[in-house]
């Protein structure tokens, strides 16, 4: 695996060294560390971290990338053209419209012929045994598709209104690398909304529902989770037992999604965890007919690491839960 020394490939490495049918052959930092061996992998995992090396992946059946979105442009296409599976967790791969993604990822110059959207819940399990590349669902994205496209795909919605969506996450979800903004005098005790109207997950958003999103998300002082409180109208006839009755329909099978109906979720319910925790209000009053979905996950690893180990567990025919429970 590539990039072990961010935040979501440290949480990577730790659950595939207790995955029973996953070997760790190589770790490597991303193309811009120098290697530093992350804090607390003592006896989770012993081996080294080397430094970033493109022909140690190329020996791996199954290649995670936790890199910057440039450098799994670069390096994803080579590595399934030597017969590599890639497991990516940047958003370089997520775009099916070659002109939106040009504009959010310039560098992704050219996407393996079998790349697959990697929404376990969401997608079909056999389109994911069968890509080349899984381009791992981001974690706003996931925070928001999930409550969302069982609404949508049982046509429960208005398309004429959009959806808005107001998003709060930990400061992890930054990535590693500091900033004037990731600060701790800067956050602490302080609340910011920020990507108004210019944040990359909202067309992967808007692909996946098939109706304008208006997204706004915050930056809030925790290190990790995301909880998304989401408005929308429902069509004219449907109610609050058609929204109940889709997303149980939906999740009745699903290890990782966990629905409270009208008792909200909350982050520290989800936090170190894989689940993704669903409550919802819907208002039936003359005319009204909104719904407002509040969804709560781990940025970190339903929203990353988890999600990709979960992607591998379903694409190669494993137990689902295999080192997320």
């Amino acid at each position: 695996m590539a990039g072990a020394t961010g935040y979501a490939g440290r949480e990577l490495l730790r659950l595939l060294a207790r995955h029973p049918h996953a070997s760790v052959r190589a770790a490597m930092a991303s193309a811009a560390s120098d290697g530093t061996r992350p804090a607390g992998l003592a006896r989770v995992w012993d081996g080294e971290i080397g430094a970033f090396d493109e022909e140690a992946l190329a020996d791996a059946d199954v290649a995670f990338l936790a890199l910057p979105e440039a450098a799994a442009a670069k390096i994803a296409p080579g590595l399934v053209s030597r017969g590599v599976r890639v497991i990516d967790l940047s958003g370089a791969f997520r775009l099916a419209d070659a002109a939106i993604r040009r504009r959010w990822y310039p560098e992704t110059t050219a996407v393996p012929r079998r790349a697959v959207y990697g929404l376990p819940e969401v997608v079909d399990g056999a389109e994911l045994a069968a890509a080349e590349l899984v381009a791992c669902a981001g974690c706003y994205p996931t925070a928001s598709l999930l409550p969302l496209m069982p609404l949508v795909r049982r046509g429960l919605l208005d398309p004429s209104t959009g959806v808005v969506i107001d998003a709060k996450s930990g400061v992890s979800g930054a990535g590693k690398g500091a900033s004037e903004r990731t600060h701790f005098s800067e956050c602490h005790g302080s609340v910011s909304a920020y990507g108004v109207f210019g944040h990359r997950h909202v067309p992967e958003m808007e692909q996946a529902l098939g109706c304008d999103v208006t997204f706004v998300p915050h930056l809030v002082p925790l290190d990790r989770g995301i909880l998304s409180t989401i408005y929308a109208r429902l069509r004219p006839g449907a109610g609050a037992r058609d929204v109940a009755a889709a997303l149980e329909e939906a999740y009745a099978d699903a290890p990782f999604v966990r629905l409270g109906g009208e008792t909200l979720p909350e982050i520290k319910h989800v936090a170190h965890t894989n689940f993704c925790d669903i409550g919802w209000r819907v208002d039936e009053s003359a005319g009204a007919r909104r719904v407002v979905l509040v969804s709560c996950l781990d940025n970190l690893l339903k929203g990353a690491a988890g999600q990709a180990v979960q992607v591998f567990n379903v694409a190669l025919g494993y137990d689902e839960r295999l080192a997320l429970m």
